[in-house]
């Protein structure tokens, strides 16, 4: 029997899954998608859970590639990675 090989599709994919995994992420993606960009402060004005925890939320859908971050002090506006929902 042939080994399967696992490609990069199937790596970004599980990527993806994993970060999406948790209702909060959920949540955040749905708020992001409804707008062209938003500040920290409006997200975690929606979300009944501690900055911290958004923070984290953020992180987790940043480094999967879901969302993507700038830096404007002494802010940060988060937007979908449009270019990663390309599948």
């Amino acid at each position: 029997m042939a080994k399967l090989e696992i490609t990069l599709e199937q790596e970004r994919l599980a990527r993806f899954a994993k970060a999406m995994g948790h209702p909060t992420r959920i949540a955040i993606l749905n708020f992001l998608a409804q707008r062209n960009e938003c500040f920290f402060g409006d997200i975690h004005e929606v979300l009944p859970i501690a900055k911290a925890t958004v923070s984290q939320h953020l992180s987790e859908l940043k480094e999967a590639g879901l969302i993507q971050g700038t830096i404007e002090p002494p802010k940060v506006k988060y937007c979908i990675n449009v270019e990663n929902w390309k599948l």
